[in-house]
């Protein structure tokens, strides 16, 4: 399904230049769909602007381009409006024509709706989640994870190959402290590494941490480990695998129950990268020795006395730090992945760090102006007082704690609603636990993604898990009850036939088509701006349209209606409508489910 959007655009740029020759050679269109229907579908407002460069009034313009706009076969006739907008209405005719030719769904694999992929893929590296492996996941890896996840999802979906790196902190002093106190309290992983198992990391780091401060002998047999660990004495990374990989093991089964995959790329693996970092940038000019340390100062970035702010690639004490290592990561990912377009999904405190990062990368030539790099900084998610969301006792909450309690909670309401007569659904066991993990996890992931990345947001259960509202628990349900509109109907919407005329005659017909057009201008912005929530308001918009076309009074009838010919032809928008539910779903990475 071709974007009405794009090929509106192409018209108006060929209509450009047959009015104004070179002058239009480059002039955006600024085709944008309309937030009024009274102005028709989309409106294009290139004519202030260009009129400026002619020097001629901005109606004088608009008006030329109409009479040699051709868009008889998709709009009505264009329209004129203020200083020189024009305003364009699709016709239903035509909207009809182009959900006609959406192919079926796939049997097999994900269901495009129609949607190409792009003709000029990309390698991408999402830099995504990276949680500390001394700790378990908290609440605060939870918006890097689920972010950073939708957005792969929406370029993969886009075609470009896109590698998500969960860049993990499994180097520094600490590891020192847990690889003794691991020793100590599980001497059998130096004889069976393998069968490690830690059943809860955050008091094993509490214990180690205790420990370390309150016993001089530990201490010092912990920095010694630190010394043989980067040394590379094989007995002592053989425990420190063993701590890493029981700690990913913790990760990766929340990242099963988020559904979500990684890349698993430790500080470690740079580690023996990190000299020629330095030696690179001392060799060009940009690394210098300040106070016994390697800095790279970069214009523009100061400290809050006004000084030059140094980027430390070495300390004093010939150590390395995160900077390094994310300098590291950086050209690793340009120069071996072939990646042209890299991706940070980390909190907006970082924004200067990366400004830097960048900066740097920039100046020492190995990004270059084909090379995209970006932060995509985001909030912080807060309890519902609007303060930093912790436990009862002011600890940090784990991840696997807050997904328990989501889906205990959409159980709870569905065994509510079981005891209710009127709601009744008889579900077994079997079924609503597939329906609360599935809703539960949802709403968590939904109520994230519906905010916009920039800001704070409070966490709100009931909010959450309503039933009503821009909320996961309304999508699951929308689809739910169409695909139950259809067996009710008796029909297989895979099996329609399709080449049964779609037509949209009644107001809310022609409403929801053009709602189920829209899908390839709303992926193509999301995954543009990177931004989860223009689907999340899409979806609702969709469903929104969807409920007022299936209303007995506003709407239309669609199971019993007659003749066959218009029950087909609904049918099939119920069809493209749930089909479209899915894969926006499945951009958030959120399942659906067939009944609720």
């Amino acid at each position: 399904m071709q974007s009405i959007t794009r090929e509106l655009e192409q018209r108006l740029t060929v209509a450009l230049r047959a009015c104004f020759g070179d002058a239009a050679e480059g002039v955006d269109p600024m085709l944008r769909p309309t937030q009024d229907p009274s102005f028709g579908d989309y409106q294009a407002n290139f004519a202030m602007a260009l009129a400026r460069t002619l020097k001629q009034k901005p109606r004088d313009v608009a008006e030329a381009v109409v009479e040699r706009l051709d868009v008889a076969d998709l709009c009505g006739p264009p329209q004129v409006a203020g200083p020189g907008f024009i305003n364009l209405t699709l016709l239903p005719a035509a909207a009809g024509r182009r959900l006609q030719a959406i192919p079926p769904a796939a049997r097999d694999g994900l269901d495009r709706v129609g949607i190409d992929p792009t003709p000029a893929p990309a390698v991408v590296a999402i830099d995504m989640s990276s949680p500390n492996l001394a700790k378990e996941m908290h609440v605060g890896h939870l918006r890097s994870t689920i972010i950073g996840d939708c957005i792969a999802r929406m370029l993969e979906f886009e075609g470009h190959h896109v590698h998500r790196i969960n860049h993990v902190g499994d180097w520094g002093t600490q590891f020192g402290m847990l690889i003794e106190h691991l020793r100590r309290t599980h001497p059998d992983v130096l004889n069976d590494p393998e069968h490690l198992r830690l059943g809860d990391l955050e008091s094993f780091y509490v214990q180690a941490k205790q420990r370390f401060d309150a016993d001089e002998e530990f201490a010092t047999a912990a920095r010694r480990a630190v010394v043989d660990l980067q040394s590379g004495d094989p007995a002592t990374l053989a425990v420190w695998r063993a701590f890493c990989e029981e700690s990913l093991r913790h990760c990766h089964e929340i990242y099963e129950r988020l559904d979500i995959r990684v890349e698993d790329r430790g500080e470690s693996f740079y580690n023996d990268l990190l000299p020629r970092i330095v030696d690179d940038l001392a060799r060009v000019g940009l690394a210098v020795e300040s106070d016994g340390a390697m800095c790279v100062f970069l214009d523009g970035f100061r400290n809050r006395e006004g000084e030059p702010l140094p980027m430390i690639i070495r300390k004093s004490d010939g150590g390395y730090n995160y900077d390094t290592t994310d300098l590291a990561a950086l050209r690793h990912r340009i120069e071996a992945l072939g990646a042209t377009r890299l991706l940070y999904v980390v909190g907006l405190p970082q924004k200067q760090h990366f400004d830097m990062l960048f900066a740097a990368a920039r100046k020492a030539g190995w990004a270059g102006d084909k090379v995209e790099l970006t932060h995509i900084g985001f909030g912080s998610m807060l309890a519902a007082s609007g303060k930093m969301f912790k436990t009862r006792e002011g600890g940090t909450v784990k991840l696997k704690h807050l997904l328990d309690e989501a889906v205990e909670r959409a159980r709870n309401v569905l065994e509510a609603n079981e005891q209710d007569p009127e709601k009744k659904r008889g579900l077994a066991p079997e079924q609503m636990q597939v329906i609360a993990e599935t809703v539960g996890v949802g709403a968590v992931k939904y109520f994230d993604l519906s905010h916009a990345l920039g800001s704070d947001y409070k966490f709100e259960w009931d909010t959450m898990l309503s039933m009503d509202g821009n909320t996961a628990p309304y999508m699951l349900y929308a689809y739910a009850r169409i695909r139950s509109i259809g067996r009710e109907a008796g029909v297989d919407y895979a099996a329609l036939p399709p080449d049964t005329p779609i037509v949209l005659e009644h107001e809310s017909e022609i409403r929801l088509g053009k709602m189920l057009l829209r899908l390839p201008d709303v992926i193509e912005q999301a995954g543009r701006e990177y931004r989860p929530n223009v689907i999340t308001e899409y979806l609702f918009e969709l469903s929104k349209a969807y409920n007022g076309f299936y209303d007995r009074k506003r709407g239309v009838r669609v199971k019993d209606a007659t003749p066959e010919s218009v029950r087909l032809s609904r049918l099939r928008l119920c069809d493209l409508t749930a089909r479209t539910l899915k894969l926006g779903l499945h951009l958030l990475g959120i399942g659906t489910l067939e009944q609720m």
